[in-house]
């Protein structure tokens, strides 16, 4: 049986697409889903159904433009009450596609609809399973997110569910299937996946964690432990992978405005939408447009976007390398950002030879660094998240993660110059964009970020274990 996997490494999230006998299967597709089709047409195939495993928080799904354009049928696992036509599938379902079969196992706990699908052959024999957010590769899915949107659907109330899912409906099944996640490392839907994007439920019970033998309150405090608070945006796409949402193509045709200089400007002024630069860091800090914000598309764009633009229906002006305006587009909206209304055209380029205002943000080395370091004892701000930071830090620097730094603007100086960094250069320009843009001009960023600085002769303070004394 073969399966094949459609990974999107910028946001950790794996489609799956399976073809028997002229009909064809998607399974969780991001919101541009022309690629599944032409996929399908490439297979002289027809996509029969679109299975969903849940409602997605970390991004949008393509199921609806999907429907629309290839005549699908919407499937979802029991319980799912979504806000448009599709069929809710009853536990233990199988659904024929082609001389495949594909058999619905209600597995609640990631969330109440959570939705593992059987995949069984043209010859009747077990293939593998598709497994959403229940189970992934070293971890399980979190199941904090519910709580965001339904009050009652409690952490503690899913971590059960979920544990009971697992023992009674994913371990019982055969050792050789293969497991396929709905996302890899760098999701903030789990805290320990692994970088591999498919194993075999046999070596799964073996090494995850939350396969072992405990008991459920073993399992909720494992599982618990260690979460961190989820995307801001997360509930926003959960409500609109719900209720519906626009077309992409609606939303591309609005967006991919091109604006002079003058007609940017004008809508910057007229509108107050965010200025958002997807250029990557070093090029913003050697000049950007007032005001505007750094978020690179050579990194984790569409995540960086959730985190730090709090509001999804947001209105965006995009500054962009020429060219790659339908890629931010694009990438916007997976995790729902529908607003962008327009873009520079020609770039930065552009406004810089039109005469207009720019601004820089000033940059070191590593090397240059350590010489501030030890010569003036500077106050140093580390953005890197707690983990890394509680790993290994500069001494006496200050641990502010990016993605709380709105909460914590009081604790940048603004009367005595400051150095910022994180670990490669992408996530301080995102700071470094946020503080010019609210009034801060006393800093200058570290380019190669703690990378960097790990190779010089700066004291750093390490993570020690600790020990028993006996």
């Amino acid at each position: 049986m073969k399966v094949e996997q459609i990974y999107t490494g910028c946001i950790a999230h794996a489609a799956y697409y399976i073809e028997s006998n002229g009909e064809a299967a998607v399974f969780d597709p991001l919101r541009e889903v022309q690629p599944y089709i032409d996929r399908a047409n490439a297979d002289n195939a027809k996509i029969k159904y679109v299975f969903e495993t849940h409602f997605h928080a970390d991004f949008v799904s393509g199921h609806l433009d999907l429907k629309k354009k290839s005549g699908a049928t919407i499937v979802f696992g029991p319980t799912a009450k979504p806000g448009y036509d599709a069929l809710v599938a009853e536990d233990n379902q199988v659904f024929e596609l082609g001389d495949y079969k594909i058999k619905v196992i209600h597995t609640p706990g990631h969330t109440m609809e959570s939705t593992t699908y059987l995949l069984i052959d043209d010859k009747g024999e077990e293939h593998g399973i598709i497994t959403g957010d229940t189970l992934f590769i070293g971890d399980v899915g979190r199941p904090d997110l519910a709580q965001h949107v339904i009050e009652d659907l409690t952490e503690d109330k899913l971590a059960g569910y979920l544990y009971d899912s697992l023992r009674n409906k994913i371990m019982p099944l055969a050792d050789h299937l293969i497991v396929y996640p709905n996302h890899g490392a760098g999701s903030a839907c789990g805290k320990k996946m692994s970088k591999e994007t498919t194993d075999t439920l046999g070596n799964q019970k073996k090494v995850n964690y939350a396969l072992q033998d405990m008991t459920k309150e073993e399992f909720k405090k494992a599982l618990l432990d260690g979460l961190t608070t989820p995307p801001g945006y997360f509930p926003q796409n959960v409500l609109m992978n719900i209720k519906g949402y626009e077309s992409l193509d609606s939303i591309m045709e609005r967006a991919t405005k091109a604006l002079s200089p003058e007609a940017f400007e004008a809508a910057a002024n007229e509108t107050g939408a965010l200025l958002l630069d997807t250029r990557k860091a070093a090029d913003f800090a050697k000049g950007f447009i007032p005001n505007s914000v750094n978020i690179g598309l050579a990194g984790g764009f569409a995540p960086w976007v959730g985190e730090m633009i709090t509001d999804i229906k947001q209105e965006i002006l995009l500054i962009t390398e020429p060219g790659k305006e339908e890629e931010a587009i694009t990438r916007l909206s997976r995790v729902g950002y529908d607003n962008a209304i327009g873009f520079l055209e020609g770039g930065f380029d552009a406004w810089k030879e039109s005469n207009r205002e720019i601004d820089t943000v000033g940059r070191i080395s590593e090397v240059e660094f350590e010489t501030q370091y030890n010569s003036e004892k500077p106050v140093v701000i580390d953005v890197r998240k707690k983990s890394e930071f509680d790993a290994e830090h500069v001494v006496d620097a200050v641990n502010i993660p990016l993605n709380q730094i709105n909460n914590h603007l009081a604790e940048f100086p603004k009367d005595k110059p400051f150095v910022i960094h994180c670990a490669g250069g992408y996530r301080s320009m995102i700071a470094a964009s946020i503080l010019k843009q609210r009034g801060w001009d006393n800093f200058v960023d570290v380019s190669t970020g703690f990378k960097g600085i790990s190779n010089t002769e700066v004291p750093k303070t390490e993570y020690v274990c600790p020990t028993t004394l006996l």
